[in-house]
């Protein structure tokens, strides 16, 4: 049913759901809320938590004032709370409440409550009348991601339609497995996740949700293994004296652990059965080296490589540098790069050199897999950061070729015992050292009375001709009011740093060509301080980059915040990391610490493990590995591995799944094989 049946939706508002990637009602009841609102009862001021969403009831007390800096409206008003104390309200771009705010008026004001010095303070708290509040009061609220012409009460209003529409009386999940784990039906769950009627039955419904996401994952992973265990090498290769001479000639030192990988892969690639091999490393630990030598080894034995990259900037990057090492080397391959916005007449060329064999390795984005490259003979296929390729995309390029060898690559630090139900499908190998040469980079955790000396470190890096990231966790405003987003932080950055640096923002909502040519612009040194989300977290390699500070950054997982603190570090110069949090809670503060303790993903990636926990749904930004729909693999580590229990058991007991009891399971397999929902990128 198209989103344009429900009542209010037109085509406007339609084109804004688009923006969302929702187009029927299907979609809208698998867009699960961000998080929601909890209207508590209001506290007394004195009894109130700090740092934390309260709400509190007063009367508006004094004159309401409103102030310019910088071209920012400030008005700020007294408030006399019920229980005694006084309430400083700031807001800021909204100089309206000064006409209709007026003194004697009763509110309840709910906000993040804060103490500066003596102060109690609240900044853009919501205010609401007695009689509004109440009726809101006990209620869990869902909020949406949202996109700019599109409110949150739009979506829910339309939420309650689509769930009423759809059919969700159909369970796919077999009832002995469902009963035995105490799950609330399908149905039961999809309504409990949108309009939950407490706490507890929203725990239990995201904890099916999440079951589901995992359990069909590992199931298409256990049966990739199956088909791939036992292919015999029909891309067989001899080891190669060019491959030594390069690993000699380079003007540095292989690691021992980067030696011992590539012995593994070598190995594999003149063994009995087809490579299956994944390259598990931290940030910086010398992957892509490693990858060119496997494609040097391929093209040596007269084979072609690919080699796929998550976006056109890395692509590009991975071409450049091969190129360079070709002739700086004389290696045996002929590269091309592939992606979405080379031209077209050149595409036409780039097909006829990978069809004919001309070209012998190729470079490039998910352009590697369209139906109109025609490879000559393809005999390996390398996925850099494969956790942004979802597993049909990893075997479509795979399929290029006859049972071609496969190496895929990530930088996300994943605990063993979760990466072998994760990766099921494949051999891994660990890098676990870095290279000797490698500064470590500084780390610092502080709270936002920092954020004005980051601001005038951050002015003396560039002056030196450096460069710098900061994160936000949000795009817009309104998404969630109490973080910093990337639009509204750029704008007051211009005003915070010297007129002479320049900044841009990048996020995952601009069309991918807006993203490459800031990357582009970026990498070439014409940006100097780039404000973005998460999606520079992989895909851009900017030696220059001396400094990331990471805004809200109570809101990531340690392991994301680490593979941020990546993007840095990758020059010669000293590099820095601040992290910024938005709360003075001490377990915060201890938590985040912990990247101070190592710059080692793996440990980071222990302690993540121990300190997320399923009582925090939505406290933390998913990490920055797997990106399931609802399901992190650190806060949901137990369900993964119940989910990984019960993949082996079912096919163990029925293989191919065509008991009467597992058809439905096999088509919404098979259905989300075709649809890619296993993995979502920002």
């Amino acid at each position: 049913m198209k989103i344009t049946a429900f009542k209010g939706i037109g085509d406007k508002t339609a084109g804004l759901f688009h923006k969302l990637d929702i187009d029927t009602a299907e979609d809208l009841v698998r867009y699960y809320p961000r998080d929601y609102e909890c209207f508590s009862e209001p506290v007394a001021l004195l009894d109130a938590v700090l740092e934390e969403m309260t709400a509190v009831s007063g009367t508006v007390h004094g004159n309401i004032a409103t102030r310019h800096v910088r071209g920012l409206s400030i008005t700020t008003f007294d408030v006399e709370c019920e229980g005694g104390g006084t309430l400083h309200m700031t807001y800021f771009n909204m100089p309206y409440l000064k006409n209709t705010v007026k003194a004697g008026m009763q509110y309840i004001f709910r906000g993040v409550l804060m103490q500066r010095g003596s102060r109690y303070v609240m900044e853009q708290a919501r205010m609401y009348k007695p009689k509004e509040y109440g009726d809101l009061m006990n209620r869990m609220l869902p909020r949406y991601s949202v996109t700019k012409g599109l409110s949150n009460n739009t979506i829910v209003k339309v939420m309650r339609q689509a769930i009423d529409a759809v059919d969700l009386s159909v369970d796919y999940l077999p009832e002995q497995i469902r009963l035995a784990n105490g799950f609330y039906t399908y149905g039961e769950a999809i309504r409990q996740m949108h309009f939950p009627t407490d706490r507890d039955t929203l725990v239990k419904a995201r904890e099916r949700l999440v079951f589901d996401e995992f359990l069909l994952f590992i199931l298409m992973i256990r049966r990739l293994r199956d088909v791939n265990s036992v292919l015999p090498n029909r891309c067989p290769m001899i080891p190669v004296a060019e491959t030594q001479r390069l690993i000699e000639a380079l003007p540095y030192r292989l690691t021992q652990a980067q030696l011992r990988v590539w012995n593994e892969i070598r190995e594999d690639l003149a063994s009995e059965h087809t490579m299956n091999r994944l390259i598990q490393g931290d940030v910086g630990s010398g992957k892509t080296i490693l990858a060119f030598l496997a494609l040097v080894m391929c093209t040596a034995n007269g084979y072609q490589g690919a080699l796929m990259a998550p976006t056109e900037v890395l692509a590009a990057q991975h071409y450049e540098t091969l190129t360079q090492m070709q002739k700086q080397y004389h290696l045996p391959v002929r590269p091309v790069l592939l992606t979405g916005s080379v031209p077209a007449k050149d595409r036409k060329r780039i097909y006829e050199q990978i069809e004919s064999g001309e070209a012998n390795v190729v470079l490039g984005t998910h352009a590697l897999i369209q139906d109109r490259v025609l490879y000559h003979n393809l005999g390996l296929v390398i996925t850099d950061e494969q956790h942004r390729f979802g597993v049909r995309q990893r075997e479509s390029l795979a399929q290029k070729g006859k049972d071609v060898h496969v190496l895929v690559m990530s930088a996300t630090p994943i605990p063993r015992t979760l990466a072998i139900i994760l990766y099921g499908d494949l051999h891994i190998s660990v890098l676990d050292e870095l290279p000797a040469n490698r500064l470590p980079i500084k780390n610092c955790v502080v709270n936002t009375s920092y954020r004005e000396t980051a601001y005038r470190f951050i002015e003396k890096e560039v002056s030196i001709g450096h460069q710098v990231y900061i994160i936000c966790p949000t795009v817009e405003d309104g998404e969630t009011d109490e973080l910093e987003s990337v639009v509204s932080y750029t704008e007051k950055l211009k005003d915070k740093l010297a007129p002479s640096v320049q900044i841009a923002s990048l996020h995952g909502r601009m069309k991918a060509a807006e993203k490459n040519r800031i990357m582009e612009a970026f990498a070439a040194g014409q940006i100097d301080v780039l404000v973005s989300t998460t999606v520079i977290e992989v895909g851009i390699n900017v030696p220059n980059a001396t400094v990331m500070m990471v805004e809200n950054a109570e809101r990531f997982g340690l392991a994301q915040l680490h593979q941020l603190r990546g993007r840095v570090g990758r020059g010669n110069a000293q590099s820095y990391c601040i992290f910024m949090s938005g709360s003075d809670r001490p377990e915060t503060m201890s938590r985040l610490k912990i990247l101070n303790e190592s710059n080692d993903g793996f440990y980071i990636a222990s302690q993540d493990l121990k300190l997320r926990g399923p009582g925090d749904l939505f406290g933390i930004r998913q990490s920055g590995n797997l990106r399931f729909v609802l399901g992190d693999i650190f806060q949901d580590a137990a369900i993964l591995q119940r989910a990984g229990e019960c993949a082996d058991r079912l096919l163990e007991e029925d293989a191919a799944l065509e008991q009467a009891d597992h058809i439905l399971l096999r088509k919404k397999l098979e259905q989300a094989s075709t649809n890619e929902v296993d993995f979502r990128t920002i």
